[in-house]
């Protein structure tokens, strides 16, 4: 792919600025599409072009105006974001024109950004996009998140709820890597069948048309759970908690069920569970492995290359549409990584 000539370059460029705070569910108006003038690169900066942007789950907590591990988006900021694009101007001696890159530079068609912040890609290992998935943070949540905190061990059971998203789909698949028998938990009948049938779960459920998760749990779970991967929190978290066995772990990754809630739903105390089955129970943020990234992102590229891994894009074509696939993903409408192709 050639890269864009700088005189071809347009003279005003988009981005989506944080327009109010949400209430309940994301909406289109909480966030402004602006315009600026064409911003133009300084000393040891790039001017980069952006090729795909990433929406994630952690962006809901972003826009609380709260801050947990990372500071709150404000109001009239631009919406942060993990982006993959090309290099159109360099001041930075460590990228040319035409180079892919890896950064944050949020949602925006165009972005100076400064050369250290950002990660040359090759597109020749693998497709550009993969960086914000299967070998970027969501690859690297499942990889470390997984196997750092739960541990498995061969023929351990292993419930992945969320299971069918770009972070779930592959901690289940590294799960049958490692020997585990593996139960997906999704959103619907489609996503049961491509955990089932594709990525080999050993058995799976919507939860949407489930009654009753712990007696489905228990009928498909015998002998119990040995490690829950837990993406959603809730009702299914909720669930599992009583049929963990002894010993066993759960990894808490996100808590998507309940990030659009307007009060707190009241829930059952588990931690009597933890103490009487001396369960480990362990919350993280990725960024608490960044050093070992590098390892992660090798090894599942040597389990792509050798077929044991497969991955999934959910691709929304064009910029403009960019707030529609963040609400889509927030509401279950993805299989795998959503992603805008700008």
């Amino acid at each position: 792919m050639a890269p864009t000539n700088v005189r071809s370059l347009p003279n005003v460029v988009r981005l989506f600025k944080l327009a109010a705070r949400p209430v309940g569910m994301p909406k289109e108006s909480d966030f402004a599409l602006a315009e600026i003038a064409m911003p133009r690169p300084g000393a040891d900066q790039v001017l980069v072009k952006t090729h795909y942007l990433s929406v994630d789950p952690y962006m809901r907590g972003r826009i609380t105006g709260i801050r947990s591990y990372a500071d709150p988006v404000n109001i009239g900021d631009v919406m942060v974001g993990g982006s993959v694009g090309q290099v159109v101007e360099s001041h930075h001696s460590g990228f040319a024109a035409g180079d892919f890159v890896l950064g944050s530079w949020g949602w925006r068609e165009y972005a100076v950004v400064e050369g250290q912040t950002l990660h040359k890609l090759d597109p020749k290992l693998a497709p550009i996009s993969t960086a914000l998935g299967v070998l970027g943070m969501p690859g690297m949540t499942a990889y470390f998140g997984f196997l750092e905190i739960c541990k498995p061990q061969v023929g351990e059971v292993v419930v992945v709820s969320g299971a069918a998203g770009a972070v779930g789909s592959l901690v289940g698949q590294i799960a049958k890597i490692k020997g585990c028998r593996v139960v997906g938990i999704a959103g619907t009948e489609e996503k049961v069948h491509w955990l089932v049938n594709d990525l080999c779960c050993d058995a799976a459920f919507n939860y949407k048309t489930c009654s009753d998760y712990t007696t489905k749990l228990k009928e498909i779970c015998p002998s119990g759970i040995d490690c829950y991967f837990d993406n959603v929190g809730g009702a299914i978290t909720d669930a599992v908690f009583p049929l963990l066995n002894v010993f066993g772990r759960v990894s808490v990754c996100g808590q998507i069920s309940m990030y659009n809630l307007e009060k707190p739903e009241p829930g059952p105390r588990l931690l009597p569970f933890t103490l009487v089955k001396q369960l480990k129970v362990e919350g993280f943020i990725v960024t608490r492995w960044q050093s070992r990234w590098g390892e992660g992102i090798a090894q599942m590229a040597q389990w792509l290359k050798e077929g044991k891994i497969q991955y999934r894009e959910d691709i929304v074509e064009g910029f403009g549409n960019t707030v529609k696939a963040f609400i889509g993903m927030l509401q279950g409408e993805n299989t795998g990584k959503m992603l805008v192709k700008v």
